[in-house]
């Protein structure tokens, strides 16, 4: 009986201990906030900004014509396209790259206009999922606030 009570406490604490562990785990990594100023600037110099909004109006457009929306579902819901509700999804999938290869990166596509057209979050494979999951959530209503 006693050791009956004794594995039970140790299963207890295991499952306390081990919760714990797996609740700290759901944050995404973040960078720096020195990387998350280099990495807007890489946003800019890309133009990526835009080609996340212009995916968005696609999916809306496709989703309208499609499910026949009226004029102002539709407008609704491209009023919610915000890309501050993507930004995280880009600063996690550059938090691999220190300070040093972010600048780098930053000032290739400053430079050479040939680089501008080989986009690296167009050719990330997890931020195409991430953006093609963001833009059905905007066109499924979850960013519609009322």
């Amino acid at each position: 009986m006693k050791n009956l009570k004794n594995y039970s406490l140790l299963a207890l604490l295991c499952f306390l201990i081990s919760s714990k562990a797996a609740s700290q785990n759901n944050q995404p990594l973040m960078p720096t906030q020195q990387n998350k100023i280099i990495i807007d600037k890489i946003v800019e110099a890309t133009n990526y900004k835009n080609y996340v909004i212009d995916f968005c109006l696609s999916k809306i457009n496709e989703a309208s014509a499609k499910e026949g929306w009226n004029e102002q579902k539709a407008m609704e819901i491209t009023q919610s396209i915000n890309y501050k509700n993507f930004r995280d999804a880009i600063y996690n999938s550059f938090v691999v790259f220190d300070e040093v290869e972010l600048e780098t990166l930053l000032k290739a596509y400053e430079k050479d206009t040939a680089y501008q057209t080989k986009n690296v979050m167009t050719n990330n494979k997890v931020l195409i999922n991430n953006l093609s999951i963001f833009a059905d959530d905007i066109v499924k209503g979850k960013y519609v606030f009322k």
